[in-house]
C-alpha cells in the first residue's frame, strides 16, 4: 500500500509541479517471466527439485512416526536405561527431520539458492531489458503491475535525494 501511494504520489507531483512532463510507462514482469520459456523451464526445475526435497522429509518423518508408535507400544516394557536411550534416539531423529526440512526450505536454504541460481539471472535480463527500453524511449519511470504498482525503472536524473539532504542541512 506504502509503494502504490508513493508511486502515485511521485507521478503527481512531477505532473503537478509544472517541470517537464514525466514520461512514464507500466509493465507486468510476472506476464512478461510466464511467457518466457527458460523461466518456465526453471520454474519446473524447482517444483521438481522442491517435490523431491519434500517426499525425502516426508519419509524420514513417517520413518520417525513409526519410531514414536513402537516407542509407546514398547514403553511399560522398557528399563529406564533403554527408554532413556530410546528417547534420545527420537529427539535426535526429530532433529535431523528439522534440520533437513530447515537446510532444504528455510530462510538462505537450498531452494532459495537454486531459486537464485536459476531465476535470477532470468529476472536480471528481464529488468536490462526493461532499462533498455526506458533509456530507448526516453521514459522517466516504469512502473510493475504484477504485484502491486512498485517502480523498477526511475531516471536517476529525477532523483532529488541529494536536495532534500541539502535542505535538512546534511552535508554529503
Amino acid at each position: 500500500m506504502k509503494k502504490l501511494f508513493f508511486s502515485v504520489v511521485c507521478v503527481l507531483a512531477f505532473a503537478l509541479t509544472g517541470q517537464a512532463q514525466a514520461r512514464y510507462a507500466i509493465v507486468d514482469t510476472k506476464y512478461i517471466l510466464d511467457k518466457m520459456p527458460e523461466y518456465k523451464d526453471a520454474q519446473k526445475r524447482l517444483d521438481q527439485t522442491s517435490m523431491q526435497w519434500q517426499k525425502e522429509i516426508d519419509d524420514k518423518q513417517a520413518a520417525l512416526d513409526k519410531m514414536y508408535k513402537d516407542f509407546e507400544a514398547e514403553r511399560v516394557m522398557l528399563s529406564d536405561t533403554l527408554m532413556k536411550k530410546r528417547e534420545d534416539q527420537l529427539f535426535n531423529r526429530e532433529k535431523e527431520v528439522r534440520d533437513l526440512q530447515r537446510k532444504r526450505f528455510g530462510y538462505e536454504g537450498d531452494l532459495f539458492k537454486l531459486r537464485q541460481d536459476l531465476v535470477k539471472p532470468i529476472q536480471d535480463k528481464v529488468y536490462n531489458a526493461i532499462q533498455q527500453l526506458a533509456v530507448n524511449r526516453m521514459y522517466d519511470f516504469i512502473l510493475d503491475k504484477s504485484e502491486g504498482i512498485t517502480v523498477i525503472f526511475a531516471d536517476p536524473k529525477l532523483d532529488k535525494s541529494e536536495d532534500v539532504l541539502k535542505l535538512l542541512g546534511i552535508k554529503q
